[in-house]
């Protein structure tokens, strides 16, 4: 007996000696935790780049969070869908009113400082609105002050009304109008306004893209007029926007083009801007293309088509891309789309209830 065991003490293991051979039982188990942990690590990452591509729109036809985007010279700005669409409207309104790109900076500056770009139907006191105009204070009812394109317009009217406004920085001008007490806080979004007045007025071709879910909606038939009610509310709604459009691609009783189109169906819009040459005739056409954009989500716009690009609402998170007639002569301009915007609607599905 050793000294050990005489003390009373548990013998140590000698140091040289093996540890006693695993047996198959436990050598099972530990590869099954281990195959169990690196399976959760596997779904771990997996969840977490669902997350991202998710967060950021989307991956070519797998559309994820609804969101726009512009980038232009450095600026890069995200919205929502329906703030793209009141920075649309807010800059549309301009067009109309043929104001200069200033005023659309002016506006979109106040706006993002009043209401984050948001329609709100409350704020200080009876504040409401795009702009927070006050109905007390005269800027009209409050049906019409929460009218965007109601409350641009009287933005504007008390703008332009300003001795020298043009010359003014974004902060001086907006207070004038709307007399904050917080005079300073415009020229924090000025920044992000020029960028969308740029996109808006057409200066920026291709710099504004929205992450749209294809909406579930029902086929339509023709109107009398050879349009879809969806197309017909697309035509409507754009002039009424940005003003009389010298449009075609449809007409009584349908048309019939080469190959499979859209307009067979009476569900696309053709805007022409002639001659193609003319750098105001393109940036009129990118002035509307991105309008239709930023509005695709409200007007279920499926499919735009402008100066040899193409944006579709199904590979929306892909942006702008770069587009090829896939029938026809390529150098045609017509078939590039150099002189005319191509606007479609959904196509929708007969089993979709109305």
């Amino acid at each position: 007996m050793n000294s050990d065991a005489r003390r009373g003490e548990t013998p140590r293991r000698d140091a040289r000696r093996p540890p006693p051979a695993q047996t198959r039982g436990d050598a099972g188990s530990a590869t099954s935790a281990l195959v169990l942990s690196l399976s959760a690590l596997a779904l771990l990452a997996l969840v977490l780049v669902a997350s991202v591509v998710w967060w950021n729109g989307g991956l070519g036809p797998l559309v994820g969070r609804e969101r726009c985007v512009a980038d232009v010279a450095g600026t890069h700005v995200e919205m929502s869908p329906t703030q793209a669409e009141h920075a649309a409207t807010i800059a549309a309104v301009a067009q109309r009113r043929d104001l200069p790109r200033r005023a659309v900076t002016v506006a979109l500056a106040t706006a993002y400082q009043e209401s984050d770009l948001q329609n709100l139907p409350h704020g200080d006191r009876d504040s409401a609105g795009l702009f927070q105009q006050r109905p007390s204070q005269g800027w009209g009812s409050f049906a019409q002050v929460t009218d965007p394109d109601y409350a641009a317009q009287r933005f504007y009217d008390a703008l332009v009304a300003i001795p020298g406004w043009q010359t003014l920085a974004v902060t001086r001008a907006a207070q004038a109008v709307q007399r904050s007490a917080f005079p300073s806080a415009y020229q924090q979004h000025a920044a992000e306004a020029r960028a969308l007045a740029s996109i808006f007025s057409g200066q920026a071709p291709a710099a504004l893209t929205c992450t749209v879910q294809p909406a579930a909606v029902p086929a339509q038939r023709e109107n009398r007029d050879g349009l879809t009610p969806r197309a017909d509310a697309l035509l409507q709604t754009m002039q009424r926007s940005l003003g009389p459009q010298s449009v075609g691609g449809f007409a009584p009783g349908g048309v019939d083009r080469p190959g499979v189109s859209a307009h067979d169906d009476g569900r696309a819009i053709d805007v022409f801007f002639r001659p193609h040459t003319d750098r105001d005739q393109r940036r009129a056409g990118w002035a509307l293309a991105q309008w239709a954009v930023a509005n695709a989500d409200r007007l279920q716009v499926s499919v735009v088509i402008f100066d040899d690009h193409i944006w579709s609402w199904r590979r929306s998170p892909e942006g702008w891309r770069d587009y090829v007639s896939p029938f026809g002569d390529p150098r045609n301009p017509v078939e590039r789309h150099l002189d005319h915007v191509h606007l479609e609607v959904a196509e929708g599905s007969a089993s979709t209830p109305a």
